[in-house]
């Protein structure tokens, strides 16, 4: 009897432990539901196979039982990705350049730049179990190291989650107090996929199309820069006589979500989508690389494109620096053989970039330097704007840009690199939220569509975890010294409003034939000359419209021999009844500037000194790379009523560098203002 209760109770405790066990699972099972930017349910992840993690001799595997990510240990590189019925949806070449972390670095800023795949030295795990997987490979740099190694500390980090097609990457980068001085220029991943499968690209809705290959471009004719080839014998010949350029494919950081590729048998896509822009640099409207040609799929943190050198990153004196880069999501999807494979694998691709930033910021991240939801702040607040010489006086900023960065100076966050950025759009009546803020102090920014120049609050934001930092009504009072006489353009920080040519019939992309980004075609910087033959631009206030008579960039002359000379275009205007005692202003502002300098001169252009000049600025190079702009530059330039007529007046620009094609400058806008009123 003893020893058959003593069973009985065995045999109760080995259920309840049971029980207790399946609840502990489905409570789990239940909280990373949540976790995953998905729309499964608890119950589809339950059916879902659990995730196992493979370790190799050198490799290591995720496997959720829908995708496969095998990774070299301990360097972390991605050389395999089987998913869909293909083994391998990256490229056959040799495993070093097939997924990878990379950085363009040096340690002094003449020294020559290094290209590094950040290879770890030390693998770990750190979390692993049936619904999610977060392995790390670091890389720690210390004094005894040669001048080789990158003075910073590396933790790479890669994560799957149970039911979700794909994976997720992030990087911490550690630079200690007291260590070398270090710039730099460039920090992404980067995919290469499989040639023969993936040949159709897709960055938006309106920019999508099949795709050379890279022998297409070895064969084809280099251009200009290497960048840019014209192909001559492609594979597939209806791209025969095109211009392929990555430049080409450029997006603005607030419209590089989603981009990638699709392979049509089996039909299968792979897509890079970046959910937020907080650890991305140059705010909302810097442009970066997405994919191109290859095929190469790019997730972009940081470079010098259409912005210069400025950009990189500059860490001096020993100063300490800690950054998160990413998560950015890996997305796999695959359709039925009776689907059409472009349309339906872009427009899941597109719904599942809103999940992903709807979910924003994820809560399953374990780095204990990736903050979650609970603990960001926000930031509310309304921005109206000052209208000096306008019957209302104050009117609502509509649709403005409103930011936070680092402290700094008016249009600071344009350039600034160390620390993290968090942006929205204010609404018609100028109300603005902005949300999973991580905590710290920033300066908040704003511009409008429409209104001259940029804001920045005169008070700090200090933001803490759960907190919401009401800003109130803030009053922006854009540039103005008096009323407008006349004005070029819009204040939109672009020239897309003015004229832009159509290539030369030898030299384009047909995806941008009748596109709304038509500006994005090789060579138009070659059609000035072609607009204008025996003079330079001539602009009449009042007569010329900025659409049809203002060209879109303000380049050199090619005058034969690839010799290149600098141009000089003309604003003619009358005036009444000059104020001789008075001040006029003329308001600039520039949309680009690459190795530039503007001159102006009044009603003199022979003048031996100009009335105002920038001086050399600029190294965007966004003339070359099909950019409707670069960094934005403002200068209000005082003009003597002395120096004006009654009746025809004439300002001259000159743009006075020349040697290349690329020397040049994009205006926003221009606005010739009266002397003040009461």
């Amino acid at each position: 009897m003893a020893k058959a209760g003593w069973k009985r109770q065995l045999g109760f405790l080995v259920c309840w432990l049971a029980i207790v066990g399946q609840l502990f699972v489905l409570a789990e099972s239940s909280v990373n539901t949540r976790s995953i930017p998905g729309s499964m349910n608890s119950g589809e992840v339950r059916s879902s196979p659990p995730l196992q993690l493979h370790r190799l001799d050198h490799h290591v595997v995720m496997d959720n039982g829908i995708a496969k990510v095998t990774l070299s240990s301990p360097q972390g590189l991605v050389t395999g990705i089987q998913y869909g019925g293909i083994h391998n949806l990256l490229a056959t070449n040799k495993e070093s350049n097939r997924g990878y972390w990379d950085v363009v670095w040096s340690v002094h800023p003449h020294s020559r730049n290094v290209f590094d795949q950040l290879e770890g030295t030390k693998f770990r795990v750190i979390r692993e179990d049936q619904n999610q997987i977060e392995i790390s490979f670091t890389k720690t740099w210390h004094s005894s190291l040669n001048n080789g190694q990158i003075p910073l500390n590396i933790d790479k980090r890669f994560i799957m989650l149970r039911g979700h097609p794909g994976f997720y990457s992030y990087a911490i980068f550690e630079h200690l107090e007291g260590w070398p001085d270090l710039n730099v220029e460039q920090a992404r991943i980067a995919f290469k996929l499989h040639q023969k499968m993936f040949n159709y690209m897709a960055i938006s809705d309106t920019r999508q199309r099949f795709m050379p290959t890279d022998q297409d471009r070895m064969t084809g004719q280099v251009l200009n820069y290497r960048e840019a080839v014209l192909l001559t014998n492609p594979t597939n010949s209806d791209l025969k006589g095109e211009v392929d350029d990555k430049y080409q494919y450029s997006s603005e950081n607030k419209d590089n979500r989603v981009h990638g590729w699709v392979c049509s048998d089996p039909a299968v896509g792979f897509w890079v989508i970046t959910p937020s822009d907080e650890f991305r640099v140059g705010g909302p409207v810097k442009q970066e690389l997405t994919s191109h040609a290859g095929p190469t799929s790019l997730a972009m943190f940081f470079s010098a494109h259409y912005a210069g050198p400025t950009m990189g990153l500059k860490l001096r004196g020993g100063e300490p620096w800690k950054k998160v880069f990413g998560p950015v999501s890996i997305y796999l999807n695959s359709v039925a053989a009776d689907k059409d494979p472009r349309l339906t694998l872009w427009n899941d691709a597109k719904q599942q970039m809103l999940k992903e930033t709807e979910n924003w910021p994820y809560n399953f991240p374990l780095s204990e330097d990736y903050p979650h939801a609970n603990q960001r702040g926000t930031v509310t607040g309304r921005l109206l704007v000052r209208n000096r010489y306008s019957k209302k006086n104050l009117t609502a900023a509509n649709s403005a840009y409103v930011g936070l960065a680092l402290p700094g100076d008016v249009g600071s966050w344009q350039t600034e690199n160390k620390g993290y950025q968090f942006w929205t759009r204010a609404d018609a009546d100028g109300y603005f939220s902005i949300k999973g803020v991580r905590t710290g102090n920033y300066s908040l920014y704003a511009w409008v569509p429409g209104i001259l120049g940029d804001y920045k609050s005169d008070l700090y934001v200090n933001v803490n975890p759960g907190n919401e930092n009401k800003m109130g009504a803030l009053v922006y009072d854009p540039p103005r010294r008096g009323p407008t006489l006349w004005e070029i353009g819009i204040p939109d920080r672009t020239a897309a409003e003015f004229y832009v040519p159509d290539p030369s019939p030898k030299l384009m992309n047909r995806l941008y034939i009748n596109h709304a980004e038509k500006f994005r075609q090789y060579g138009l910087w070659e059609r000035y000359a072609d607009r204008y033959p025996n003079h330079d631009l001539i602009y009449t206030v009042g007569v010329s419209q900025s659409q049809k008579d203002w060209f879109f960039a303000h380049v050199t002359r090619n005058v034969g021999n690839q010799t290149y000379e600098p141009t000089t275009w003309q604003i003619q205007f009358d005036l009444e009844n000059v104020n001789k005692r008075g001040t006029y202003t003329l308001q600039l502002a520039l949309a680009s500037a690459s190795f530039a300098e503007l001159q102006v001169r009044i009603n003199n252009r022979h003048a031996a000194r100009p009335h105002f000049t920038t001086g050399l600025i600029g190294r965007d190079n966004a003339i070359a790379r099909h950019g409707i702009h670069g960094l934005y530059w403002f200068y209000s330039v005082d003009i003597s009523g002395l120096r004006l007529l009654n009746g025809r007046n004439t300002i001259f620009l000159t743009q006075s560098r020349g040697s290349t094609p690329f020397n040049g400058l994009m205006y926003d806008y221009i606005r010739l203002e009266g002397p003040p009123t009461n």
